[in-house]
């Protein structure tokens, strides 16, 4: 459930169009609660995913941080190592 949807503000390299349209498509998956729409609503599914990529884009353009970007690797390995020890103990 919304795996795709991940903190996208600073990174460095910058956060990809493959990356923000993930996001984006995940984020209409869930609100429309289909992860593939019928041919008459393919559309507006389509649409609203385009819409969701630019606000995306649009926000991440604007926001300022005065923190070092991130490193990508970096956090994935911190995200590994939280799910394991998290999953650990199950």
């Amino acid at each position: 459930m919304c795996r795709n949807i991940r903190t996208l503000h600073n990174f460095d390299p910058p956060a990809t169009a493959e990356e923000t349209h993930a996001s984006a498509l995940q984020y209409v998956r869930k609100i429309s609660g289909s992860t593939k729409p019928s041919q008459a609503n393919a559309a507006a599914f389509e649409e609203a995913v385009a819409e969701v990529e630019a606000a995306t884009r649009k926000l991440l353009e604007r926001l300022v941080t005065t923190a070092p970007p991130k490193n990508r690797e970096d956090e994935a390995a911190k995200a590994k190592a939280r799910s394991e020890k998290r999953f650990a103990a199950a």
